[in-house]
């Protein structure tokens, strides 16, 4: 069973990633979705229980995000994959700018968390870590993880 973290800024194609990859095979546990921490914390405590795989389509920003699955995770004998999605600022926010409604964040948002994104480590307990970016094609490249100059 895998438990799949994905790390990005918003606007860098987590869901998009999450419904090509993993819709048929994983629950989606995403705090836009599910609006409150105590509904995301009960989800994932589902999921552990049923040894029901899952992503984590969040930003995932900090290892102290990250580290609120991963543990459970593991302990409950998943394997923890990280995906992290590359993206520069100004791209996202041009995919931003496309989005409708409660989809579209504010810009600053969008800069926020790419301001505080610490990238992922094999030390944070991932048992597996991959690179991610768009294939200028709707569709992604998933790479070997390899350490990225930010």
């Amino acid at each position: 069973m895998n438990a799949i973290i994905l790390i990005g800024i918003p606007a860098s194609g987590k869901s998009t990633f999450y419904r090509q990859r993993f819709f048929f095979t994983h629950m989606r546990i995403s705090l836009d979705m599910l609006k409150t921490r105590h509904r995301e914390r009960l989800l994932v405590e589902a999921c552990l229980a049923a040894r029901q795989p899952f992503v984590v389509d969040n930003t995932n920003a900090s290892p102290q995000e990250r580290a609120r699955f991963i543990g459970p995770a593991r302990q409950a004998g998943f394997r923890v994959v990280g995906y992290y999605l590359d993206s520069t600022v100004a791209d996202a926010l041009e995919r931003n700018r496309q989005r409708q409604g409660t989809g579209r964040i504010p810009d600053k948002g969008v800069a926020g968390v790419a301001a505080r994104l610490e990238l992922p480590t094999l030390g944070e307990g991932f048992d597996e870590l991959r690179y991610v970016r768009m294939d200028g094609e709707g569709g992604f490249v998933v790479e070997e993880w390899r350490d990225l100059q930010r």
